[in-house]
């Protein structure tokens, strides 16, 4: 299987191979189930489609109760479709996959929403260092982006111009994460690095290679 969806659960550091101490990201990637197999046939592509995280049956639409209860699941808060696969796989309805489909040491790309910054001036955002100091008269100018454009020409702001507003809440993809340590008892995965998103978020978890 080409990957996982997860959890954040926070950050930690582990020592590597050289005795560095690293920084890294704790997952809890899995128990995933399947819950749809598309084929090229029916759908017009190929995909397996994994939920993760139970949810209430009384937070849960009737569509979706059906169509978890053809997988002979309970009701899952997190879907997403994998599209790349290793040869020779073989998946079916109700199959759970658990963080041993990865391999420590190698490198997967996990994708996740950062975290929502809310409307955020030009210094925060884009790293402006401001007009000037606070002197020869300026007021309140020290973290103004300055000039946006020419006045008679063009006699418009051109698109793209990097200016003040809402900042995170993307969709964030970091690649080539080392996989540092796994812990299959309890669904962990460690990986080296941050990834994007509070705790508590969702994430997707594929191997890029």
């Amino acid at each position: 299987m080409s990957g996982l969806i997860g959890k954040k659960i926070g950050m930690t550091s582990v020592f590597d191979a050289s005795g560095k101490n690293v920084p890294c990201t704790v997952i809890e990637a899995g128990p995933c189930v399947v819950t749809q197999i598309r084929t090229k046939e029916i759908d017009g592509y190929d995909a397996i489609q994994l939920a993760f995280d139970d949810k209430k049956e009384k937070h849960t639409s009737k569509a979706l109760l059906g169509h978890f209860a053809k997988a002979k699941t309970t009701p899952k808060k997190m879907v997403a479709e994998f599209t790349r696969f290793e040869p020779g796989h073989q998946k079916k309805f109700g199959d759970t996959l658990t963080c041993d489909v990865f391999i420590e040491g190698e490198f997967i790309d996990v994708v996740g929403t950062s975290k929502g910054k809310g409307f955020q001036g030009v210094v925060k955002r884009h790293g402006f260092s401001g007009v000037g100091q606070a002197t020869h008269g300026q007021h309140n100018r020290l973290r103004a982006p300055g000039s946006l454009g020419a006045s008679s020409y063009p006699s418009r702001v051109f698109k793209g111009m990097r200016m003040a507003g809402r900042m995170g809440g993307n969709r964030v993809k970091m690649i080539n994460l080392q996989v540092m340590k796994l812990i299959p008892e309890k669904n962990i995965v460690i990986v080296k690095g941050s990834v994007p998103g509070p705790n508590g978020s969702y994430l997707i978890l594929e191997r890029w290679s």
